[in-house]
């Protein structure tokens, strides 16, 4: 398994930022109200990845009082922070792919302008949540690996 390259996370976020924008110009009308907190609900995800990156980091580097770490516990743990950055990315993009329809409709439709805010509230929560799943993919390195080892 390799680490998380950013063209892993770009290439599917640009793509959904498409797909969104181009939906949105043929069915903006349709769409229901987007809710304040809709994006927001990454945030907390976000929040317990980068508390368990810090834990695990401690038993990886085997500090004092630290309980020893399971391989399979580490290895769920790259899965969920490979998993979370993805779900990110993705999330981002669909969320740039609002906020590129609405912010220039925002003095056109009181809908656009009501949509304007959860959009930037889910881009920075989808981007908190690449940082969180990255920053916790990074702790799970071993002390003694390289940091820029790509090989397949």
């Amino acid at each position: 398994m390799r680490f998380t390259r950013a063209r892993d996370l770009v290439v599917p976020g640009l793509v959904l930022a498409v797909v969104a924008y181009l939906a949105l110009r043929l069915a903006y009308g349709y769409v229901p109200r987007v809710p304040v907190l809709a994006g927001v609900t990454l945030l907390p995800v976000a929040l317990g990845e980068v508390w368990w990156a810090f834990v695990l980091r401690g038993r990886i580097q085997r500090r004092p009082n630290a309980r020893l770490l399971e391989p399979l516990v580490a290895a769920r743990s790259v899965a969920l922070a490979k998993a979370s950055s993805l779900a990110g990315a993705v999330l981002l993009g669909v969320w740039l792919g609002v906020l590129a329809y609405v912010l220039p409709l925002q003095g056109q439709l009181a809908a656009a302008q009501n949509d304007t805010v959860p959009a930037v509230l889910g881009a920075f929560s989808a981007g908190a949540l690449i940082a969180a799943g990255l920053w916790l993919e990074h702790c799970c390195r071993t002390p003694d690996q390289p940091e820029d080892r790509d090989a397949p």
